[in-house]
């Protein structure tokens, strides 16, 4: 068990590196949360505050700071044991819940989808997860975008039970769908009109 939460230390450590905030910052001198709406961290300000360049390189390494974690856990624990899944939850509540920003950290999109490569070969999560956002990005489009993203998570969280049963790296999908969900529900308190519109339909004219 020691272990596992070694790992769980590792995981939380890596995800608290906020990428797409400190890259701009170190680099550029530029606060990504100062003059967005959101005053999210993440990797959609960053590109929008500091240029495609930086931002997908700071993007590549929110990806891997979840993937590597979980990769090597995979490899040097058993996935079969029940912590494995807090195992993978573990970068993305870092990221959340930042210990290098007093725990006020990001909406853990970008980090969630490495946690899924990492669990290669493993590889139903990641494609539920890619799934989901296209069908409620390019298909089904949900406005506004928090609540588009609280139902791919939604999907990708009870899809992966469904799709793989009651087992750690499904149960760790679970959880990671949970925090991120958590994280958009409170972000903006004030009441929102809810849209869904099917692409593809025709429009009056």
């Amino acid at each position: 068990m020691r272990k596992y939460v070694e790992f769980m230390i590792l995981g939380y450590l890596m995800g608290s590196v906020l990428f797409a905030y400190y890259l701009p910052k170190w680099l550029k001198g530029i606060d990504v949360t100062r003059n967005t709406p959101d005053g999210n961290p993440g990797t959609f300000n960053c590109i929008a505050e500091a240029g495609k360049p930086l931002g997908l390189f700071a993007l590549l390494c929110e990806l891997l700071k979840g993937a590597v974690p979980v990769f090597l856990a995979a490899r040097l624990l058993d996935p079969h044991c029940w912590a494995f899944a807090l195992v993978v939850v573990s970068p993305v509540v870092g990221h959340a819940f930042s210990l290098f920003r007093h725990f006020r950290g990001g909406k853990a999109i970008a980090v969630s989808f490495g946690v899924t490569l990492g669990l290669f070969p493993v590889w139903e999560p990641f494609a539920l997860l890619v799934c989901s956002y296209l069908f409620f990005s390019l298909i089904v489009k949900v406005q506004p975008h928090r609540f588009r993203s609280i139902l791919t998570f939604l999907c990708f969280g009870v899809g992966s039970l469904l799709w793989l049963g009651l087992k750690p790296p499904a149960l760790g999908c679970l959880m990671c769908a949970a925090v991120v969900i958590l994280r958009h529900w409170g972000a903006k308190p004030e009441e929102e009109k809810v849209t869904a519109q099917f692409v593809f339909s025709r429009r009056d004219r």
